[in-house]
């Protein structure tokens, strides 16, 4: 496969970004609209009204019910979806080239138009109260959560994408109406597809369906403060402790690799230093990865693990010792591997359309531009040992960020402190 090249870009006068990654190697297209609009964008009041928002869209607009936006994309054999994360929230179609003008219609007919009908709300307030519940007895969703209030506190960007069950319960449709009109305008938006499409018709289409979008002003969410600390949440019938550790790293708008080289030497695969002092050497868990999470304002380095309450304490002491051992020192066939495995890793998302669209829209949003893929690689090939080493330094010069939840006992967050600061000061 060939390299993809950049996407065309085309900014619409009212700041509608429109991206075409034109390839005639992908068989299927994608199409999408990236809104600058997420759970870090939200007050506590607001909490998780994106999440509402994004459901009720495919309720019903001015010329379509709810039953006809998904007839209207199967009868051409598309698939219609959505998702809504903490800086953006996307909507999205993939089906065949030649019908990607009607897709960016489609979308724009769901993204513009939705009558956010009030008895489908009440009915959809259920389903989301459900997907809450399952949200709360899931231990690592849990953990996660934790684990973003030890980071940031009391910011927007530590506040959960799905809400609170007391927001979801009474958010209004007028509520929903006044989050669209603020958020969903045109310097916030970017309609893109990917494929062997048109990209004369997809600019024609998105002008026709976008072009009249009031321009609004940027969604810029300020860079929240890194905190630390500890936070627990036993929950009955876990089995398992469910940890989630880390550390700051800079946001997507600083443009730095050397995080998500950091991630890869340490956790990437069977063969990485977590997983074969974990699992393989010491036997201290069944699953254990590590990720550099980088969204527009913040970042996290996150190793994640699950083991039995009886063995958490060595786990914490071994991997807070690995941590200080790459900060030590990088080994070369780490970091040969963990090069490598990016670069597959990218190759593979190249593959898929739709994660082409979305990582291009979060560089336009976070960066002002889209780099290519040619670039990126460079940026991940020129990160050198030493720079790894000073990341895993940076990191640790910070409070230890840490999550527990599933079988938690009591004394367990003051034990975790005590060895967080054995380990980290020695």
């Amino acid at each position: 496969m060939t390299e993809p090249r950049r996407p065309e870009i085309h900014v619409l006068a009212n700041g509608v970004c429109v991206q075409v990654a034109h390839s005639s190697l992908w068989r299927s297209c994608g199409v999408g609209v990236y809104v600058r609009w997420g759970s870090a964008h939200e007050s506590r009041a607001l909490n998780g009204i994106g999440h509402v928002l994004e459901h009720m869209a495919f309720k019903g607009t001015h010329s379509r019910d709810a039953r006809h936006i998904n007839l209207d994309a199967e009868r051409l054999g598309a698939e219609v979806n959505a998702h809504t994360d903490k800086d953006h929230t996307a909507y999205h179609m993939l089906g065949l080239p030649e019908h990607a003008p009607r897709f960016v219609a489609m979308l724009g007919d769901i993204v513009r138009h939705a009558t956010l009908p009030a008895d489908e709300l009440e009915r959809e307030r259920q389903v989301l109260l459900h997907e809450f519940t399952e949200d709360e007895d899931d231990p690592l969703a849990t953990a996660f959560k934790l684990f973003d209030r030890c980071c940031f506190g009391l910011h927007p960007a530590a506040q959960p994408v799905i809400g609170t069950r007391a927001n979801i319960e009474r958010f209004t449709r007028d509520e929903l109406l006044a989050h669209l009109a603020r958020g969903y305008t045109g310097c916030n938006v970017v309609v893109a597809a990917a494929g062997a499409v048109d990209p004369d018709a997809v600019l024609r289409a998105a002008e026709a369906a976008f072009g009249d979008m009031p321009r609004g002003t940027p969604n810029v969410v300020e860079e929240p403060a890194y905190e630390g600390g500890i936070r627990t949440k036993a929950q009955e019938g876990s089995s398992q402790t469910h940890l989630v550790l880390g550390f700051p790293l800079p946001a997507l708008r600083a443009a730095d690799a050397a995080g998500q080289v950091a991630a890869a030497v340490l956790g990437e695969g069977m063969s990485s230093p977590l997983l074969e002092t974990l699992r393989e050497r010491r036997g201290l868990a069944y699953y254990a990865a590590c990720s550099a999470d980088v969204l527009d304002m913040c970042g996290q380095f996150v190793i994640e693990a699950s083991t039995g309450p009886q063995a958490l304490d060595e786990l914490l002491e071994a991997t807070l010792e690995l941590l200080h051992r790459h900060a030590e020192r990088i080994d070369a066939v780490d970091l040969e591997r963990a090069r490598h495995q990016l670069a597959v890793r990218a190759l593979r998302r190249e593959e898929r359309p739709l994660r082409v669209l979305e990582d291009a829209a979060l560089e336009w949003f976070a960066l002002g531009r889209v780099r290519g893929s040619a670039e990126r690689a460079e940026s991940i090939g020129a990160v050198s040992a030493l720079q790894v080493r000073t990341a895993f330094e940076h990191m640790l010069a910070h409070a230890l960020a840490l999550a527990l939840s599933g079988k938690v006992a009591r004394g367990t967050r003051e034990r975790m402190r005590q060895i967080g600061e054995r380990v980290l000061r020695r």
